[in-house]
Order: C-alpha cells, then sequence, then structure tokens
C-alpha cells in the first residue's frame, strides 16, 4: 500500500543493453536512409557505377560509426554535466577541428583504396573545398546526433534519479511510520496502567484480573507490530482486548457494541490505527462522565472504501484541537492512503464521531 502515494520508479527500466539497442536502431535506419537518398541522386547519372553510392555512404557510416563507439566509451565521464547541457555539448564539440581533420582523412583514404582495388580512380573536388564541404556536413550531422544522444543519457539520467527519489522518499515514510506507531504503545501503555492503578486500592481481585488482560494485550500488540498493515478481523481481536480493560475499569458506566459486517474482517488497515481512537472515546467521553455512555465500533463497505466508525453517544468533554489519538493516526493514513484516505471527527456534548474511510484492500491470497 506504501506505493500508492509515494513516488515510485518506473515499471520501464531504460537499461543500458535497451538504450544501446535503441541508438544502434536509430543509426542504421538513418544511414540506411541517407543510403537510398544517395542512390536516388546518382542512379541514372552516366559514368556513376552501381556500387559507387554504396562505398561513398559506407566509408562515411563506418567512420561515424567509430566517432559513435568512442562517444559511448565515453559517456560515462560526461554524465557530470548532463545537469548543464551546454557544458555537456562544448565537452563533445570542443575536438570538432580534429574530428573534422581525422573524418575525411580517414573516409577519403578509404575511398581511395576500394576504387584502387577495383581498378579506378576516385575523383572528388580539391582538398580545400573537400575539407570545407565535408566540416560543414559533418558539423551537421555532429549536431543531430550529439542531440539523440543528449536526450538518450539524460533520459537514463533522470530515471536513475527518479528512483533514487523513489526509494529515499519510500526509506522517509517507512521511518515516520515506524516512530508513528512507536509512539502508540508508550500512549495507550501509561493510560492503561493508570486504569490499573485507578481500581488498585479498592478492588485488588479486579486489578489482578486488569493486569493479566493488559498483558495479553501488550502480547498482542507486540506480535502486531511485526506488520505495518493487518486484517481488520486482526485489529478488531486487539481492539476488544482493550475494550475488555476499559469497561473493567468503567464497570456499569460504559456500554461497548460492535457492528461489524461480516465480509469487512478481511480488509487491510494499518496496524493498531483504532485503538487510539478508541480510547479517545473513553477518555472524553465515559471517564468524566456523569451518565452512562455507549460506544459503537462500527465497520461496512462503501463501494471501493472501507469505513470504520466509533461513536460515543452520552456526555463528552469538549476537547481544543486534536490530541495525541487523532494526530497519529491522521499522520498514519496521510503516509498510506495520501488524500484517498479521510478522517472526520465531530462532537458536542451529547456525542461523539469518529469516521475513518480509507480504500479497500484485502490481504492477497
Amino acid at each position: 500500500m506504501l506505493e500508492t502515494f509515494t513516488t515510485a520508479p518506473s515499471t520501464y527500466e531504460f537499461s543500458e543493453r535497451q538504450k544501446l539497442r535503441v541508438l544502434v536502431s536509430l543509426w542504421v535506419l538513418f544511414f540506411g536512409l541517407m543510403l537510398v537518398i544517395e542512390i536516388q541522386e546518382h542512379w541514372e547519372h552516366p559514368g556513376i557505377r552501381w556500387w559507387e553510392p554504396f562505398v561513398w555512404m559506407g566509408t562515411s557510416a563506418a567512420v561515424a560509426s567509430l566517432w559513435l563507439w568512442m562517444f559511448w566509451r565515453d559517456r560515462r565521464h560526461a554524465e557530470q554535466y548532463l545537469d548543464h547541457p551546454l557544458r555537456w555539448f562544448w565537452r563533445q564539440c570542443r575536438w570538432f577541428p580534429i574530428v573534422a581533420i581525422v573524418f575525411v582523412c580517414v573516409t577519403y583514404a578509404l575511398r581511395h583504396g576500394i576504387y584502387s582495388l577495383a581498378g579506378r580512380a576516385y575523383q572528388h573536388e580539391p582538398w580545400p573545398w573537400v575539407f570545407l564541404y565535408e566540416s560543414l556536413k559533418l558539423w551537421l550531422f555532429l549536431g543531430l546526433w550529439l542531440g539523440i544522444l543528449f536526450a538518450l543519457e539524460s533520459f537514463s539520467h533522470w530515471q536513475t534519479q527518479q528512483r533514487r527519489l523513489a526509494e529515499l522518499q519510500r526509506s522517509l515514510a517507512q521511518a515516520q511510520l515506524v516512530q508513528l506507531k512507536t509512539q502508540l504503545r508508550p500512549h495507550f501503555l501509561f493510560n492503561a496502567l493508570n486504569t490499573i492503578s485507578s481500581v488498585m486500592q479498592i478492588d485488588i481481585v479486579r486489578a489482578d484480573r486488569l493486569l493479566n488482560q493488559l498483558a495479553d494485550l501488550l502480547r498482542a500488540s507486540l506480535r502486531a507490530d511485526q506488520e505495518e498493515l493487518t486484517t481488520l478481523k486482526s485489529e478488531l481481536d486487539l481492539l476488544r482486548l482493550y475494550g475488555r480493560i476499559m469497561e473493567q475499569r468503567f464497570e456499569d458506566r460504559v456500554t461497548l457494541e460492535w457492528e461489524i459486517e461480516p465480509e469487512t474482517e478481511a480488509a487491510m488497515l494499518p496496524t493498531m490505527m483504532l485503538q487510539p481512537l478508541l480510547e479517545n472515546a473513553f477518555k472524553h467521553g465515559v471517564e468524566n462522565a456523569s451518565t452512562p455512555a455507549r460506544i459503537t465500533v462500527s465497520a461496512k463497505r462503501i463501494g471501493d472504501y472501507l469505513e470504520l466508525r466509533i461513536i460515543n453517544i452520552g456526555e463528552v468533554t469538549p476537547v481544543a484541537g486534536e490530541g495525541v489519538g487523532l494526530r497519529n493516526c491522521r499522520s498514519r493514513m496521510q503516509l498510506h492512503y495520501g488524500a484517498a484516505g479521510v478522517l472526520e471527527f465531530t462532537s458536542d456534548r451529547t456525542s461523539g464521531d469518529v469516521r475513518v474511510l480509507i480504500p479497500w484492500a484485502e490481504q492477497p491470497s
């Protein structure tokens, strides 16, 4: 459930192999189109044989592929500049004069060699014109492919940063959840011990029974702590243990009722989320009341949501703001469900109502 609100890493990881596959595919497509254009331009040209366009484009592609291979090997050293595009492009273009000279010399040497093997002489423009013309073509070529390479590298870099950010967010959320859970036990333990202390001098047998029930509750809460999410059935088992302790303390002053739809017991929710809400109902609706109270715990499914309510009918002590219990539940819901989780609290002097609405989810089978 935690992944539903954090920025999760992309399900499609743009791996190095996939990036290379895309690059090679574009490379082959580009030179394939260039070859088709070259053939069309010279198809009916007198004096040009069918194989010559293949030699011209093949030699250019071979030398350009060497440049691409060198870039691929060196790309790791340029990663640090991906956040500064101008510096990244400058790093690739600063050697352009040398690259242009090497490209022209190697390409034309290959052409002269192939023509010589075919028993022909390779005719071309004067060398100054060749260097100027080929340099302009190479500049346009490099501009196009550096743009493609930058896009591939920056996209891969962005994915890596997103994955790291998502991992950091998940770690932070998990740390917050642990902190919120550990906040609960001292809080309810303090109140439970106060409950036992209040009856110890009056009824030792009852105090002893409360201590045994508290021990059962602590054992159950320790088991529950091993999982962040639990079924509603397990949560209710824990809640009933706590409810029995409080019923023992406020004997004849409170009636605790359970209205649980059977299908909801399989629903998942954060562990020990309801306990502080029930605790608030006793603290503010029973402890200082002069008349008997009735507390109802209900659970039902509403479409794709689970609705949980704790309703207290009786004298309710007005409270300014939210206490530890409500703040804790609200924070945990925000971490688990984001805006999809709702916690509403309404009260007056005769009743209090806490309503929790969370997305429906069942335990995986």
